[in-house]
């Protein structure tokens, strides 16, 4: 006779730790040739694209019934209106994380980096062979990337023990959290998500589980979500 059984169950959130959900802003207006994004201390800060529009109220309609009970945005503008809707939802207002803005570029701010990658420069190939921003000239430094991401993440989980939030931040910087919860490794192995996807990272002490990457459940109406074949060796997730 079976006195108890052991049923598999679901991952619970334990106590004290902090669910993180990373949303890659919506797709930005197009980079155009000879037309540089305006610069917010040196970043291309382009606003969002109309489709960037449809795609953040679908952000807020997955996440406005999901307990969370802090919004975080960088110092660009893509971020701050990704998080607009729900702002609106949920009333809860942004708080602004700057360490959290996208890598810097260097000579390739303002929209350059956009039509580097999609015709395949040499810099452009070198970079993802060596999974480094800074062979870009006048990129970001790989190590000062790094650690001014995970030291944002952690002043925010530091924050927020036993609550959800959602950040609203950029592909590269997913893509640095990621790797760094996984416990580095490869820096460029979660680059590429989606705008308007959703990551989930839950941060257990110094511990960081992966729960999810690149969910765009709440986008398949609708979207497009093919690699456009256009572009290099699939590298479009990766536009600024």
């Amino acid at each position: 006779m079976v006195d108890r059984e052991y049923r598999q169950s679901r991952f619970r959130r334990p106590p004290g730790s902090t669910e993180l959900f990373l949303v890659r802003h919506g797709e930005s207006e197009p980079a155009v040739p000879g037309r540089s994004f305006a610069l917010v201390d040196g970043h291309g800060d382009p606003a969002l694209a109309p489709e960037g529009r449809v795609q953040a109220e679908r952000v807020a309609d997955r996440l406005a019934d999901q307990g969370v009970e802090a919004i975080y945005v960088t110092t660009l503008r893509r971020t701050v209106e990704t998080a607009a809707p729900l702002v609106e939802r949920i009333g809860r207002s942004p708080e602004v994380e700057p360490d959290l803005r996208e890598v810097h570029l260097g000579e390739w701010e303002g929209g350059l980096f956009r039509q580097r990658v999609a015709e395949g420069h040499p810099i452009a190939r070198q970079m993802f062979a060596q999974e480094r921003w800074d062979v870009i000239p006048g990129a970001e430094r790989h190590d000062v990337f790094i650690s001014r991401v995970g030291a944002a993440a952690r002043r925010i989980v530091a924050a927020h023990p036993d609550q959800r939030v959602a950040v609203f931040s950029h592909g590269g910087v997913i893509g640095q959290l990621l790797s760094q919860a996984v416990g580095g490794g490869r820096s460029f192995a979660f680059v590429g998500c989606d705008n308007g996807s959703i990551s989930h990272l839950v941060a257990i002490g110094e511990n960081w589980v992966v729960r999810r990457f690149n969910d765009t459940a709440h986008l398949a109406e609708g979207f497009d979500l093919d690699p456009r074949p256009d572009l290099p060796e699939g590298r479009e997730g990766v536009s600024a």
